[in-house]
């Protein structure tokens, strides 16, 4: 066997945790991020004997809107179970997650990679509730320490699960990519895989060409960033390859965990089956009714999604497919451009100065766009001032470096230092004298060196610091040398 004869089968686990003030089923915070450890909790999310959980609706439909987005079958009765495992962020040794009647169940995901579109089947969309946080590291005297922060426990957890029809690393991270664009659009989540608030397990397995895939799996988790899910992924495909060339059998069912200083996946312990948690129903929660009200009012509020939006930009605003992408891939940038381009009838021109001028003004002036002082409307008044030939394209970049770190208009800054020199005289005089200073540039044209024209044109253009107008001073020249 070798690495052609074999394919690779992935499927993913995407934990999101929901936008809600309070907690999945009681009233505590939900913004733990900058809390001291173990503040945020009460009885219900501590587990505590005897207490009632109450289920936060906020939750369930953020969970609804995403199924919708993903075009799931929304059932119309669902309920809670319990999921009854031990470990140590698990105070009450169960969690409360949905089993055999989630809200949401098939739909599906359109990924686009390499100029093809691919549909990756969706399973199931369901809700939970987060587990506390578990901290390693060594006490004083130094030894290994475990420490427990509870104040994460009980946070909405949605859980969307993928068929397993993905075949590559980089159709996995597509996926992701795509998915939490669309969960950042309908704002049920800040996404953030460096805050835990968006967390992969990816199964995958590796099987021979011409052989059935079978229900052996690895599970691969503590993947933070689309990076390592990518190269977890990489390395697994070549380490169960080689089990099957070494052993002819296929890799041991097991979950193992990512290492990024080693770049490598380790064992952790076997995977699990659905049967090992003993499911059952969540006795203090009844079951939860969707009704066709709800779901009419949730598809009313649904907003513009990263698909619809890429084919806005490309047929009415006929941009650039890698300009759009671009855009869709920066909310805070596609709004202002939304914004801007209301004023503005060149839409490609103004991605061009947005996705390269002002985004590197941007960093490095060290400045967010929401808190930059240059508005959608200053953006467009400082292009039109170049369309209406008051300024260069050099005066245009010049300019929009001071708007971001001065704050004034394109306007109150030329009004201080003067628009672009046109006058005809004027130039004339700028340069003959710039002729007259030069005789060797001169003297080099004449002997054919065509370059010293372009030469004498910089002159000018220094002379004036930048604002005399280009196309008038190559004229000009030109005719003063003859050409």
């Amino acid at each position: 066997m070798d690495a052609n004869s074999f394919r690779t089968v992935i499927g993913l686990e995407v934990h999101v945790q929901l936008n809600t003030e309070s907690k999945m089923f009681c009233s505590c915070s939900s913004g733990y991020a900058d809390s001291e450890p173990n503040t945020l909790v009460c009885p219900v999310c501590l587990g505590m004997p005897g207490v009632l959980p109450v289920v936060n609706r906020i939750a369930v439909e953020n969970t609804l809107l995403t199924g919708l987005a993903l075009g799931c079958q929304i059932a119309s009765e669902s309920k809670f179970d319990r999921k009854n495992y031990a470990y140590p962020d698990l105070m009450k040794w169960y969690q409360i997650s949905q089993y055999d009647m989630p809200l949401c169940g098939r739909g599906s995901l359109k990924i686009s990679l390499d100029d093809r579109d691919k549909q990756i089947g969706i399973t199931r969309v369901h809700l939970e509730e987060d587990t506390a946080k578990m901290i390693h590291g060594e006490s004083k005297v130094g030894h290994k320490i475990s420490l427990i922060d509870a104040n994460r426990s009980g946070v909405p957890l949605m859980e969307i699960v993928s068929d397993p029809d993905m075949t590559s690393p980089e159709e996995a991270r597509a996926y992701l990519t795509t998915l939490r664009n669309i969960l950042l659009y309908l704002d049920v989540s800040t996404a953030n895989m460096q805050d835990g608030a968006f967390r992969c397990d990816a199964n995958i397995s590796v099987w021979p060409v011409g052989i059935d895939t079978g229900d052996v799996k690895v599970e691969i988790k503590n993947m933070n960033s689309f990076r390592a899910v990518f190269k977890a992924l990489a390395f697994e495909e070549e380490r169960q390859s080689e089990v099957w060339v070494k052993t002819g059998q296929p890799p041991e069912q097991e979950t193992r965990g990512w290492v990024e200083a080693s770049g490598e996946t380790v064992s952790q312990r076997s995977k699990e089956y659905a049967h090992d948690y003993r499911y059952f129903p969540e006795p203090d929660l009844p079951p939860l009714k969707v009704t066709d009200q709800l779901i009419s009012s949730l598809r009313n509020a649904m907003p513009e999604l990263p698909d619809s939006i890429y084919k806005r930009l490309i047929e009415h605003c006929e941009l650039r497919s890698s300009d759009a992408l671009q855009l869709i891939d920066d909310r805070p940038l596609l709004l202002f451009f939304d914004e801007a381009v209301n004023e503005y009838a060149q839409p490609q021109r103004l991605a061009n100065w947005m996705l390269n001028n002002f985004v590197q003004e941007l960093r490095d002036s060290e400045t967010d766009l929401a808190s930059n002082p240059v508005t959608p409307q200053r953006f467009v008044e400082l292009l039109q001032l170049e369309d209406d030939g008051h300024i260069n394209s050099k005066m245009t970049a010049e300019l929009l470096r001071r708007m971001v770190t001065s704050g004034k208009s394109a306007k109150e800054l030329v009004a201080e230092t003067g628009g672009q020199i046109t006058d005809d005289d004027e130039l004339q005089k700028m340069v003959a004298k710039i002729i007259k200073d030069n005789p060797q540039a001169v003297a080099d044209f004449r002997a054919g060196k065509k370059q010293a024209a372009g030469f004498l044109v910089g002159q000018v253009m220094k002379a004036t610091k930048g604002r005399a107008n280009p196309g008038m001073v190559n004229k000009r020249i030109g005719k003063e040398l003859g050409l």
